[in-house]
């Protein structure tokens, strides 16, 4: 096992959105089957937690940016900056919508469509900031599923306001099309696995990492669309599955996330003005786990163990010394004549 291995494919930002995530799922499914009496401003606590650490983190950011004009000059630092400022700007009117959705929970004084004005505004902006990423090698999942579910939210604040009166297996009809695009991929990933596994000329580490992406995307598609179709059915009234229930998938879904945010890479080295990789902060941060870092463990069976002790001699002299004391024996033996 090497340490510095584990955490140098490390995504923090990742492992932060979907970790809150997953526990708001988990609190918003409690609250809906009664479960937990909260009002939902508890409820939302998580979400709250992660958009403080993105107002912060670009807040400090932004101060190691004005103290220190010479980090400007190093590598893409440019890019990274003013990729955290558009994602600080995006998350900013998600919070608007989330916080409109929570206000419209506790007080039922807004109409939907009005709550949903900041979600389908960033969906639109998604599609510039996309083109952006792709300009400039970023991330941008977050830009993604907004752009591509604009249509999806004004059908399901037409439909929570009773402006039609279509059945929510309809109304998802949107993300049916998108989940059944994700599940040409996911297929195509276990066909491009076993290909791969088949293949001699391919080495071990290629495809082990095949194999493992073909399992993550099972693991995070099939579960968000056994939850779609639980959910569609709940909400027709179709089924009597509590919401805790219907959400078991989704959960799974948010777990393999978290798992994959240890191999994503990438991160925006200005969040909180760390200015380098998150594995090189942490390591340098802790003096243990930089020194544990530096040794790596690996399983061996009593079979594998050599016979007879190897030694190694460093030393030249030592070497010519050991060499010299070796018996010579001559390729050609000549006898000479008495």
């Amino acid at each position: 096992m090497n340490l510095q291995t584990v955490f140098q494919d490390f995504n923090p930002s990742k492992f932060l959105v979907h970790t809150c995530l997953m526990i708001f799922t988990a609190l918003f499914a409690l609250r809906l089957d009664g479960f937990i009496e909260w009002n939902y401003w508890a409820v939302f606590s998580p979400i709250w937690f992660w958009k403080g650490m993105v107002i912060l983190g670009a807040t400090v950011g932004s101060y190691v940016w004005w103290r220190h004009p010479h980090s400007r000059l190093e590598g893409d630092a440019y890019v990274h900056y003013k990729a955290m400022l558009i994602t600080l700007a995006l998350h900013l009117i998600l919070l608007m919508f989330e916080l409109l959705v929570c206000d419209k929970l506790e007080s039922q004084r807004h109409l939907w469509i009005l709550v949903f004005i900041p979600l389908i505004f960033i969906s639109i902006v998604s599609i510039a900031v996309c083109i952006w990423a792709v300009k400039h090698d970023r991330s941008f999942e977050l830009e993604l599923f907004c752009a591509v579910n604009v249509l999806q939210f004004i059908f399901l604040a037409l439909r929570l306001d009773g402006f039609v009166t279509w059945s929510w297996e309809v109304v998802f009809v949107p993300l049916w099309a998108l989940l059944c695009l994700s599940l040409v991929a996911v297929l195509y990933a276990i066909v491009f696995a076993a290909v791969l596994l088949r293949t001699p000329q391919i080495n071990a580490r290629q495809r082990r990492t095949s194999l493992n992406s073909a399992l993550a995307y099972t693991f995070l598609v099939v579960p968000i669309l056994v939850f779609q179709v639980l959910l569609a059915n709940k909400l027709d009234e179709d089924i009597s599955l509590n919401y805790t229930t219907v959400a078991m998938p989704l959960l799974l879904s948010h777990l393999t996330l978290i798992f994959m945010s240890f191999g994503a890479k990438g991160g925006n080295r200005w969040w909180f003005g760390i200015r380098k990789d998150f594995c090189h902060f942490l390591l340098g941060l802790c003096p243990l786990l930089q020194e544990y870092g530096n040794i790596s463990y690996q399983p061996r069976s009593a079979q594998d163990q050599p016979a007879e002790p190897i030694v190694f001699e460093k030393n030249e002299k030592n070497i010519k010394k050991i060499d010299l004391m070796k018996p010579v024996e001559p390729i050609i033996s000549i006898d000479m004549p008495d």
